[in-house]
């Protein structure tokens, strides 16, 4: 049992955990370069960034900032949300055009209109469950999850309840139509590298 280990079971028992204290401990842990850390659920997650998960990151990126200001999309950013210490590092995040930071200087998840997020392997479950809760629950009007090693894409929308009551999933090659959302964009899949 690691020194992290110890000071979560102790603040665990006495109901003192936050967010904030993860984080300033992992501030202080070697994370290795290169790797994604966020917490869901309490558990602490890391990923390794791989070239295709930066590729289609950046590929949405770019996409987006056809509409988008620099300013307002985000990637690997904090952003706590709904939930039992949700704080997540999403891959894509575009925020509302009145976003504004809260008193500690982070990014809200109500401004919040797209997140998308590519699969790890060893993070997939997270993705398409308890983030995508904590979405629903947080109203993300758009919901992107894109799978390089199925080389699919699944797209959620109207949240409501803690629920999306909308799917569509597609191959890579097809276009994702977020016309008739906030978004208001078509972004093309042709060029996600797959796994």
């Amino acid at each position: 049992m690691t020194v992290l280990d110890d000071r979560i079971e102790m603040a665990e028992s006495s109901s003192e955990l936050t967010l904030d204290m993860l984080f300033e401990w992992l501030e202080k842990m070697p994370v290795p370069e290169g790797y994604k850390t966020e917490i869901v659920g309490g558990h602490i997650f890391m990923s390794p960034q791989r070239d295709s998960h930066w590729d289609i990151i950046l590929e949405i990126v770019e996409q987006l900032r056809t509409k988008y200001p620099r300013k307002r999309v985000k990637s690997d950013v904090r952003i706590d949300y709904p939930g039992h210490l949700n704080g997540f590092a999403t891959d894509v995040t575009a925020l509302a055009e009145d976003a504004q930071k809260d008193d500690k200087g982070r990014w809200q998840y109500k401004d919040v209109e797209f997140v998308a997020e590519v699969i790890s392997k060893d993070t997939a479950a997270n993705d398409y469950g308890p983030k995508k809760t904590a979405y629903a629950l947080a109203d993300v009007p758009v919901y992107l999850i894109v799978n390089p090693y199925t080389a699919e894409w699944h797209l959620h929308t109207l949240p409501k309840d803690g629920e999306y009551h909308a799917e569509v999933s597609f191959g890579f090659g097809d276009d994702i139509d977020l016309t008739g959302t906030v978004v208001g964009l078509t972004l093309k899949t042709d060029d996600f590298p797959r796994d």
